[in-house]
């Protein structure tokens, strides 16, 4: 039996999502590695999963869809609260629900959000610090909203990539991007077909200079012609981002809030 589960973590004690030791042994806290003992004890077998999209070291996620296979008979309510209970704090099963053999948490989703959170104050955060990055100089939203639309559109984003990334080319669409302030935060929200490596916090980085007055609006639109990640801002710290959800068809039968 196949079944899809909806994660919710702090990524603020792992070293990302992705397993770094082989099963059984020890290795760096990652999410997927504590998942994956948490469903063997349930399953009373060994269990691995495959995420929608892995996130980075200190990167959260509000829903990361996950699925597994067992042969191991559970009612989705056991997966869900056996998992949770046997998981460190900083990670929760929200929800399990049976799916069918073609479904696969990441080649089945069609677009992926991110939110990107930032105190734009002269100290920084001590409450919700974890998931915020801090920007002391004065932005200004609007035009960071504006000089963002020009990313809009299916593109070659290699300037907004780490060299380190693996993915064959850097063409994405990038359905929607909006940067709104409510009082002393920021927040950049994100939806695409799929992400490249940092991608999204190297857009940030980019737009944290617009915001600033560092640089024009146009300037985001010349790094998306240039196609050089060496021209474009730094990388935004991962404290900031939080990996919302990955969206599938409604014929795949998961919860609303992942479907499209």
């Amino acid at each position: 039996m196949r079944y899809a589960l909806g994660v919710e973590y702090d990524g603020g004690d792992f070293s990302g999502w992705q397993r770094l030791s082989q099963p059984g042994t020890a290795g760096p806290p990652t999410v997927q590695a504590a998942l994956e003992r948490a469903l063997s004890e349930v399953a009373d077998a060994p269990v691995a999963t495959v995420c929608a999209g892995r996130t980075d070291a200190g990167v959260h996620a509000r829903c990361q869809v996950v699925h597994f296979d067992s042969q191991a008979r559970r009612e989705p309510r056991g997966w869900m609260l056996g998992a949770t209970s046997r998981l460190p704090p900083a990670v929760a099963v929200r929800w399990c629900v049976p799916v069918g053999d073609d479904f696969h948490a990441r080649f089945s989703a069609r677009a992926r959000r991110y939110r990107y959170r930032i105190v734009n104050r002269p100290v920084r955060a001590a409450l919700e610090r974890q998931y915020l990055a801090w920007y002391r100089q004065p932005l200004d939203a609007q035009a960071m909203h504006r000089a963002a639309q020009a990313l809009v559109g299916e593109h070659d984003f290699s300037s907004f990539r780490t060299v380190r990334c693996q993915a064959p080319h850097a063409r994405r669409e990038l359905q929607r991007i909006a940067v709104e302030r409510v009082g002393e935060e920021l927040a950049v929200e994100l939806q695409a077909n799929a992400f490249l490596h940092h991608m999204v916090r190297n857009i940030v980085g980019s737009l944290l200079e617009v915001g600033a007055g560092e640089r024009s609006g146009a300037w985001i639109a010349e790094l998306l012609a240039a196609r050089d990640r060496t021209l474009a801002g730094a990388t935004a710290p991962a404290a900031g981002l939080s990996f919302l959800c990955p969206l599938y068809l409604p014929e795949c039968g998961l919860p609303e809030e992942v479907t499209l």
